[in-house]
């Protein structure tokens, strides 16, 4: 399955566009690192597009994603992306074996508390948010209360990347794609008086 397939699937299962928007912030996560650490990067790309797109057809926690893994084997999608979308929550209790797997893990719930920080900045924008202002949002336990930061933590750790770091490269990959994210912010906003 190529990038445009892998949209198309999520055109047709996907309706929520913040849901739409979180699979591209993981998207362009999982790029980032493969391009890092020299893997396929249009296969960890699809990963990570793909990894929520039945949530809508199977939103309980006893169902999403396993239940949406055998369309993926329908469509193509090669093994080492099934198991990574099904590794990629705790509760599958499916064992993340591979570096893409480990990845995906780790993308997956820090892009959540990264949006949730730029949207409450003055700004709006990924373009000027850094580590250092999501680490003061860390520490109120209130804010985007959704984001576990425990499993945030424990992730970056499994994935090998010091957590103020990976949230740094997690900001730099999202940044690309600000405008698809509608974090772009407002140009009068950005500028300093």
């Amino acid at each position: 399955m190529n990038r445009e397939e892998a949209l198309e699937l999520v055109r047709n299962y996907v309706h929520n566009q913040a849901l739409v928007r979180h699979m591209l912030s993981v998207e362009a996560a999982m790029r980032f690192y493969a391009r890092q650490l020299g893997q396929d990067e249009e296969q960890w790309a699809i990963a990570g597009l793909l990894h929520d797109y039945d949530w809508e057809i199977h939103p309980t926690i006893e169902d999403h994603p396993l239940s949406g893994l055998p369309l993926l084997r329908e469509k193509g999608v090669s093994e080492e992306i099934i198991e990574a979308i099904a590794a990629h929550a705790d509760h599958t209790g499916v064992p993340r074996l591979s570096l893409m797997a480990k990845a995906l893990y780790a993308c997956n719930e820090v892009t959540g508390l990264i949006t949730a920080v730029a949207l409450v900045r003055p700004s709006r924008s990924i373009h000027d948010l850094t580590s250092r202002s999501v680490k003061k949002k860390w520490k109120d336990r209130s804010f985007a209360a959704g984001a576990d930061r425990t499993m945030i933590a424990a992730s970056a750790e499994e994935f090998g990347v010091e957590l103020w770091q990976h949230v740094d490269n997690v900001i730099l990959a999202m940044r690309k794609i600000a405008k698809e994210l509608g974090l772009e912010g407002s140009l009068q906003d950005q500028v300093k008086p």
